[in-house]
């Protein structure tokens, strides 16, 4: 019958990525060129999600939502300036409680402090410098950690009763959410060891063998529970950046879709508009040729009617098809009659078991199949008899159409087409695409289609 023609292709707009889009094959060497030039009206009617005014860029280069950088580094800074508040007030409970006559307890005191101190200081910086994430991986961060625990730690048991064990905590609670989990533990052990180095080097009490140990212990669980929490936030923001990718993909190949069925609508209703319009003119020609004017010119108007009939079609499917089509034998009625009508062959339509209700893309998929193997038949067969008949089944609907193959009805008019026109391949895609199938062949010297399409 008819096959596939090589399509045109179009280069990609510039600043868009190209899309991968299923291989159609084209009509007549006109209906093609008239695809290509719709086309671009098509396009207008959908937004382009390739398009940079539809996805604007980050100027940070960050992939999660806006704000979320901005967010992290108030938080940030907000933690700091806790830091920075807490550890001036501990000093001040401190120094106000220590006793100026015990110089020793005093000074390891304030040795304490300061070190801490450098060692909260030297964190800071760190996390300033690289950032929360380079100094969470930091080999440097757990020895800061270590360093502050160890030292407020001993100084602890010098300064019984004040909050320098606070200082500790501070530390224990980073070390239990920014590292993993045993250097977590090793940072919260040495705490513990210098605490009791402390305790047995002054003979602390009870309240500082055990209280402080227990209150590094609860800083520990504090700290692996933070970070436990912004793991899953971390998750979250992953997963909703993929969410929402996956959003933007859908509606993506939503308008990709979108602009596939406009497309090929158009050029199903150009193929066969033009093509039906190609065999009246080839039949005005050879009525010229045969010195029948007045015949000639009734096929004249046929085509003129034929070409206002295609472009009317044209302009619905350029508004993205949205009228509803008719009910299938409703529509292969009128196809057999304006059949008849144009190329004067005899059609005989059939129509047997429970018809029901069709989805619109299954009516509109076996219409056009209808369409291309009506105008195949006029093409190859011309003048011959056709037989279309529609079984409606359980679950599925089949149509067959059928002609005689050999030589033309003697009289009729022989037509030579410009190439293959649509052909079987794209009746069998648009089948493909609502889950159907398509057989054509000679079968009991006829040329066979059958196309079936699910309920």
């Amino acid at each position: 019958m008819t096959g596939p023609a090589p399509r045109a292709a179009t280069a990609p707009r510039p600043g868009t990525r190209t899309a991968p889009t299923a291989p159609t094959t084209s009509g007549t060497g006109t209906g093609a060129g008239a695809v290509a030039a719709v086309r671009p009206q098509v396009s207008a009617l959908t937004p382009d999600p390739d398009h940079p005014a539809a996805a604007p860029a980050r100027p940070d280069g960050d992939d999660r939502a806006p704000g979320a950088p901005y967010r992290g580094s108030v938080l940030r800074t907000v933690t700091w300036l806790i830091r920075a508040v807490a550890f001036v007030l501990i000093g001040i409970d401190t120094f106000v409680q220590a006793s100026a006559s015990d110089r020793t307890a005093l000074v390891v005191t304030a040795v304490g402090y300061a070190l801490s101190g450098v060692a909260l200081a030297g964190w800071g910086l760190l996390d300033h410098r690289v950032g929360a994430e380079a100094a969470r991986a930091s080999r440097l961060l757990p020895f800061l950690l270590a360093a502050m625990a160890v030292a407020s730690g001993f100084a602890s048991a010098y300064a019984h009763g004040s909050s320098l064990p606070g200082l500790a905590m501070i530390a224990v609670i980073a070390a239990g959410s920014e590292t993993p989990l045993a250097t977590g533990w090793t940072v919260a052990a040495c705490g513990v060891l210098a605490i009791e180095a402390g305790a047995l080097v002054t003979g602390a009490g009870r309240g500082v063998i055990l209280g402080y140990p227990l209150l590094v212990l609860v800083a520990l669980l504090a700290g692996h529970n933070r970070g436990a929490y912004r793991v899953r936030a971390d998750q979250n923001a992953v997963l909703l950046a993929k969410s929402e990718q996956l959003r933007t993909e859908q509606r993506r190949a939503a308008v990709l879709d979108e602009r596939a069925r406009i497309a090929r609508e158009i050029h199903d209703v150009l193929a066969h508009s033009l093509g039906a319009l190609n065999i009246q003119i080839q039949t005005a020609r050879a009525l010229l040729a045969h010195d029948e004017p007045g015949r000639a010119d009734d096929i004249l108007a046929t085509a003129q009617r034929l070409s206002t009939e295609g472009l009317v079609e044209t302009r619905r499917a350029v508004q993205a098809l949205r009228t509803d089509v008719p009910p299938l034998p409703e529509a292969l009625t009128a196809m057999a009659e304006s059949h008849r009508q144009q190329h004067h062959s005899p059609v005989d339509l059939t129509v047997d078991g429970s018809a029901g209700p069709l989805p619109p893309e299954q009516i509109l998929c076996l219409v056009r199949t209808a369409q291309e193997a009506l105008t195949n038949a006029a093409k190859h067969a011309p003048g011959r008899p056709v037989a279309l008949a529609l079984h409606y089944e359980d679950h599925d609907v089949t149509l067959t159409v059928s002609n005689p193959l050999g030589d033309a009805r003697p009289g009729a008019p022989a037509f030579a087409t410009v190439n293959g026109g649509y052909g079987l391949t794209g009746m069998r895609e648009r089948l493909l695409l609502i889950g159907g199938t398509l057989t054509a062949g000679p079968q009991d010297d006829r040329w066979t289609v059958t196309a079936r399409a699910p309920r």
